[in-house]
């Protein structure tokens, strides 16, 4: 018998897929395929759908630019790191944003249309958070990879190998 989490498996591989395919490819039938995909829409499991786009393979003269910054923060009795990502999470350039362990508190995800608005934005919005001790900003020069989804069709090495 499968699982309710094969379904969620089988639409973050292709939230395309049909309700038809996920029958075919499970041991549900359409219909109870339906029902499942709706209540986890319902229970806030299933928060959306979305493509992943490889910016670099569109033919376009606008530029978009992302970065991910780390974000040190320090904590007063009234303030929570929810408190915090509350704010933080409202802007719309932000794309992602995790609570990590390690060297950083935060892992923001931010886009925009040229590195000045990006910097800007950093500078102008999220540093001057009275919380936020710490902003370190790497700008994405190249995705091999997002959301399980590789990008294979990068140019190949054309320098010569040469052998001693």
């Amino acid at each position: 018998m499968s699982s309710r989490r094969e379904i969620l498996d089988l639409l973050r591989e292709n939230a395309r897929h049909t309700t038809e395919d996920i029958a075919r490819l499970t041991d549900y039938s359409e219909s109870e395929v339906a029902e499942i995909i709706d209540e986890f829409e319902e229970a806030g499991i299933i928060r959306g759908y979305q493509a992943v786009v490889d910016w670099n393979a569109v033919e376009s003269d606008e530029e978009r630019v992302r970065a991910t910054v780390e974000l040190n923060v320090t904590l007063d009795r009234e303030t929570s790191y929810d408190d915090i990502s509350d704010r933080i999470a409202k802007f719309p350039e932000v794309t992602s944003l995790r609570l990590v362990s390690g060297d950083y508190d935060f892992d923001l995800e931010v886009e925009g249309d040229s590195m000045r608005e990006v910097s800007h934005f950093i500078s102008d919005k999220i540093a001057p958070i009275p919380e936020i001790t710490q902003t370190v900003t790497h700008y994405i020069m190249e995705s091999y990879k997002e959301q399980g989804m590789e990008f294979d069709d990068h140019d190949d090495d054309d320098r010569l190998s040469v052998s001693p």
